[in-house]
């Protein structure tokens, strides 16, 4: 090929490319916001809801935490789904229905409806993280999953930064209407999913060759390039849907996740209670706590861009993985107020931008049916890391009247876990040869 076509194609790629992600990932950035703001909001809610329906913490993290139980169970099947009618129907479909259920919330009186509801919500939204992680798949060419995936990411801690605020404004509307703070948050919080739902059939597209959007010779070589990777992969091993579903590599990276899930829960669930406990109000603990958002939506960019860089993986999360894990360890043993809350921006900034470089892992030797099937059991096993550690720090905060115990014992599973994710890289021989072929 001369210099002048490299070039040419050089250009074409660039253009392409250009042109794929700001027309696709800001919408599928928009709907992640949604979900993560309607599934973390809980956290919010229990500032008023917990006195006012008799939760004590334990009862409050086991409520929360239901939420990924009935996630895990739905996870799969959802995928499945998702496959054999395509990404487009089943994710609106899932937004329509977690909408409702998430608006629903608003009705709980007692511990027993708050259970019910909460696990509703975990298979409404069911299967909506990993159907997004396989349409980008299905759009996006190995070389920049780093980047676009950090960009996916990045939709928690812009959830965080906005939601933060917003949610402590809600729930100072307490009293409006005849209803409390957290009811308004959670029906003003859950209708964007409801309206968002429809504008999904209308705006997203399963495949590039389906878009009109694309120059002829865009569309030809981004089809072409998709089908050459898959292509690739598959000539290396093809996967069964039963073939992912048993193998061991899902199977130790889905425990990985499980540790990242533990840590991004233990600071999403409890973060609010954590500053409202430095005796700010409700509005205040809202923008604190919209301050480790920041510092996470600058590392999940900036370590998803070095590591399409690099063309490496397992250096780059294990590095994430540690920092959060220290980070979260260190919040634990500090007693400074702004210490703890700096602790914490490390934390999720090391959490976040683990699990952008983490998910593309997985893709880069799952595809087809396999990719869906696969990408789900790793978020299902590794979700169930929100319904333990929400539970087990509750717990302990009633046994010893202190969040530290708990949030240490997830940092240092997550710092085992990310040690155990680098090594395998060196000695899992699997590991070696998709990091080699990445790095090709």
């Amino acid at each position: 090929m001369s210099i002048a076509n490299t070039v040419d194609n050089g250009r074409l790629e660039e253009a392409a490319m250009k042109r794929v992600i700001w027309r696709v990932m800001p919408f599928i950035m928009l709907c992640y916001f949604v979900a993560y703001l309607d599934r973390t909001n809980v956290g919010f809610a229990a500032l008023q809801m917990n006195k006012a329906i008799g939760l004590s913490q334990a009862m409050f993290g086991f409520g929360a935490g239901l939420f990924f139980l009935t996630y895990c169970l739905c996870e799969v099947p959802s995928n499945m789904l998702l496959y054999r009618f395509g990404a487009r129907r089943w994710i609106a479909r899932i937004m329509f229905t977690w909408g409702l259920c998430a608006a629903s919330m608003a009705l709980i009186h007692n511990s027993t409806s708050y259970y019910a509801v909460r696990a509703l919500l975990g298979a409404a939204e069911a299967g909506f993280q990993p159907g997004a992680l396989f349409f980008i798949t299905l759009w996006f060419p190995e070389a920049y999953r780093g980047r676009v995936l950090g960009l996916f990411i990045a939709a928690i801690p812009v959830s965080g930064i906005i939601g933060g605020p917003l949610s402590g404004f809600l729930l100072s509307l307490n009293g409006r209407g005849g209803l409390a703070g957290w009811q308004w948050l959670y029906i003003l919080e859950g209708i964007p999913a409801i309206l968002l739902a429809p504008l999904v059939l209308t705006y997203l597209r399963d495949s590039p060759a389906e878009v009109k959007w694309l120059q002829p010779e865009e569309q030809t070589w981004l089809v072409a390039e998709l089908a050459s990777q898959k292509k690739a992969r598959e000539s290396r091993r093809t996967y069964s849907f039963l073939q992912s579903l048993t193998n061991p590599w899902v199977w130790f990276l889905a425990m990985i996740y499980f540790t990242n899930v533990c840590l991004n829960n233990a600071i999403a669930t409890f973060l609010p209670q954590i500053i409202k406990g430095f005796g700010v109000s409700n509005q205040e603990t809202g923008f604190i706590a919209a301050i480790p958002s920041v510092l996470a939506l600058i590392a999940v960019l900036w370590l998803g861009r070095r590591s399409d860089r690099k063309a490496e993986r397992y250096g780059h999360a294990a590095f994430a993985g540690i920092i959060g894990g220290a980070a979260l360890l260190l919040s634990a043993l500090l007693h400074d107020p702004i210490a703890r809350v700096a602790a914490l921006s490390f934390a999720l900034a090391g959490t976040l931008s683990f699990a952008g470089v983490f998910w593309t892992i997985p893709s880069s030797f799952l595809s087809g049916a396999s990719a869906a099937s696969g990408l789900a059991a790793i978020s299902a096993v590794g979700i169930l890391g929100g319904f333990v550690s929400p539970w087990f720090i509750g717990y302990l905060k009633d046994v010893t009247g202190e969040f530290r115990w708990g949030i240490g014992s997830v940092g240092c599973l997550a710092i085992v876990a990310a040690f155990a994710l680098y090594a395998s890289s060196r000695w899992q021989p699997q590991a070696a040869a998709l990091q080699a072929a990445d790095s090709g």
